[in-house]
């Protein structure tokens, strides 16, 4: 069985692979799994991607899909059954792609240096999470419209989204939980809670040490 599934190469901790887990998880696609510590990336794995970042996923037919929105997209292609696509005559389809792309593009890198200010000493910590809350008030407006970043029911920019507005709010918990910004509070706390966000994240022995891949996804 396992030599017929994808191979998903992936890190417990990293946003992006969170980002593809959710996708492949929601889809109800069954990989095999290979979890890796970015210190010591396995040749296979930089042999498909030499780019060297996760996650990589590798198709049964050798195709490679190293970019995590992409296999998100990829695996709803497969199967959505709960409608998290949105489709090219949705009207929402413009704001789903532009928080997506604003969330890769301009947020994550001033939530780098964040996270890591000691590593950028041109500004304070602080400098750096002003420039991260912009954002962070932009998807504070749209959750005061209603319970998800697009409507109420969560789509593809959700579970695209969350996995580093976590990171952010790992930061310096103390803060975020007084910050102004209550509506994305309990957004990211109730898919953190979610059965979802607990299935993708369990733990598994690393690959190179194991020299194991595990069954990774939900039966459809």
């Amino acid at each position: 069985m396992m030599m017929t599934l994808p191979t998903l190469y992936s890190f417990r901790r990293c946003p992006y692979a969170m980002r593809a887990r959710l996708g492949l998880y929601l889809a109800k696609q069954t990989v095999s799994l290979r979890e890796i510590i970015l210190k010591h990336k396995p040749d296979p794995m930089l042999q498909a991607s030499p780019k060297g970042t996760v996650p990589v996923l590798i198709l049964p037919n050798g195709e490679v899909i190293d970019e995590s929105l992409a296999i998100m997209k990829w695996a709803l292609a497969q199967h959505d059954p709960q409608n998290l696509l949105v489709s090219a005559t949705n009207p929402k389809q413009e704001a789903a792609n532009a928080l997506i792309h604003y969330n890769d593009h301009s947020f994550k890198p001033w939530l780098d240096k964040y996270k890591y200010a000691d590593r950028h000493p041109q500004h304070s910590q602080q400098y750096y999470r002003q420039q991260g809350e912009v954002f962070i008030a932009q998807l504070e407006s749209l959750l005061n419209k209603h319970s998800q970043l697009l409507a109420n029911t969560a789509c593809i920019v959700d579970y695209a989204i969350y996995p580093f507005i976590r990171q952010f709010a790992h930061v310096d918990k103390a803060w975020f939980e007084q910050s102004p910004y209550p509506k994305v509070q309990t957004w990211l706390r109730n898919h953190l809670q979610s059965d979802d966000f607990i299935a993708i994240m369990q733990k598994y022995p690393t690959w190179l040490d194991s020299e194991q891949a595990f069954i990774f996804g939900q039966l459809k």
